[in-house]
């Protein structure tokens, strides 16, 4: 049995050669609970990595078949891809996700061409590795599910909204933890240093021509990144404060967010560059934990409502690379820290379109976040990726508003993207 991505292979070489395979195999085999668990890192083991199946047998994952257009050595990509599974999957439980949600409606999604029709009409143009331009209906359903979400909220907290730069403090991210479990998907920001010998070389060196790797010796800013969720703008935001003792403080906020995904990036499912409605929840533990209910269930009612096919389940962040990678996901999981939404997009598959998180004092201490006399503050957050849950939509309703819902039609009539 085999395991492979992507589904329909990686394109030929243009000689006509197709790909090369270098079959790798495990020191000690996995159970094959864990398969996704394994799919969901490879990309990130070489750059070379154009395609990999998994090879099971017996119920274990036994080996790696990685595809690439050169061949790779061997032994080096065996050290990685063993390293790789040792930290982040073995010691994980293969335990089938616990659901708290499943909608009473199961649509019929015919195919995965969704995305190919809408890039036909000309609704959806990819412009970049992890990059799609948006037009209408898109952009008007980005707007009302938006507002949707937004209105959801109001019906019980009443919030701050911020805009926030796009840029982010490196600091605020290193304070977060963010640096050492999810290095993957940082993406930094820098410039060219100040000093006009930099600026003098980089013209002769660039006047005419494409940039390189090497122009990096001439940058040395490192102070800012590209934000990989919003709530760590809240957090930095909130930095040193002391909040009101004994109730919920609600912020809210919507901006572009950023994590690199290497070769994982496809449609609108897993962009690098989206838009993320986010919540954050501040307060006492147990008051945080029912607004994050709270707003769960609410959610669910109108999922619920629209007709929407899907679950919710307990889900994991993908922590990487780190010694206790498994210790930290079996962690979460068994806690019930966060549970992810997810949307049906094709036959027998669904992408997450949501998350309810709950970091306990995390934040409240890493950030100086108090509350009173009572220390530091709890908080949760809510977060909806806007892309997904649009192309979710459109996979179950199709891009004619005719077959939408009364709410939806009624709410992007005459346009109104955002």
């Amino acid at each position: 049995m085999t395991h492979a991505y992507p589904p329909a292979g990686p394109p030929a070489a243009a000689d006509g050669t197709g790909p090369c395979r270098t079959r790798i195999d495990l020191h000690t085999p996995v159970p094959d609970g864990l398969a996704s668990e394994i799919e969901r890192r490879l990309y990130f083991v070489s750059p070379e990595i154009s395609g990999f199946e998994l090879v099971t047998e017996g119920g274990e994952v036994r080996g790696v078949t990685l595809l690439s257009q050169r061949p790779l050595a061997r032994a080096a990509v065996a050290d990685k891809v063993n390293r790789l599974v040792d930290a982040d999957v073995r010691k994980q439980w293969p335990t089938a996700p616990k659901s708290v949600w499943t909608s009473p409606h199961r649509r019929t999604v015919e195919d995965g061409g969704t995305f190919a029709r809408l890039a036909e009409t000309g609704a959806v143009s990819a412009v970049g590795e992890g990059q799609v331009a948006l037009g209408e209906p898109l952009l008007s359903l980005l707007a009302y599910f938006d507002r949707a979400v937004k209105g959801l909220l109001a019906r019980h907290f009443t919030a701050a909204e911020y805009r926030y730069p796009t840029l982010i403090s490196t600091r605020a991210l290193e304070t977060a933890g963010y640096f050492a479990s999810f290095p993957h998907h940082l993406m930094f920001v820098t410039r060219l240093h100040n000093d006009i010998d930099v600026y003098e070389e980089f013209r002769a060196a660039y006047g005419g021509k494409g940039i390189d790797a090497a122009v990096l010796a001439s940058c040395r800013n490192v102070d800012y990144c590209l934000p990989p969720t919003m709530c760590y703008h809240t957090f930095h935001q909130y930095s040193g404060r002391n909040l009101e003792a004994g109730r919920v403080h609600v912020v809210t906020s919507r901006g572009k967010s950023f994590r690199y995904e290497a070769a994982y990036a496809t449609t609108l499912e897993r962009l690098w560059d989206f838009t993320i409605r986010e919540i954050v929840f501040f307060g006492p533990r147990d008051a945080v934990l029912a607004a994050r209910e709270t707003f769960m269930r609410t959610v669910f009612d109108y999922a619920t409502d629209l007709g929407l096919s899907g679950f919710c389940e307990v889900g994991n962040d993908p922590f990487f690379c780190a010694a206790d990678t498994s210790e930290r996901i079996w962690s979460q999981r068994l806690m019930e820290l966060k549970y992810e939404l997810r949307l049906d997009v094709a036959p027998d598959r669904s992408i997450a379109v949501g998350s309810f998180n709950f970091h306990d004092d995390l934040f409240g201490r890493g950030f100086g976040i108090d509350q009173g006399d009572d220390g530091p503050v709890r908080s949760a957050c809510v977060g909806f990726g806007l892309e997904r849950l649009v192309y979710a939509f459109l996979c179950q309703f199709g891009a004619d508003p005719d077959g939408w819902p009364d709410a939806v039609r009624a709410g992007t009539a005459g346009g109104g993207g955002a």
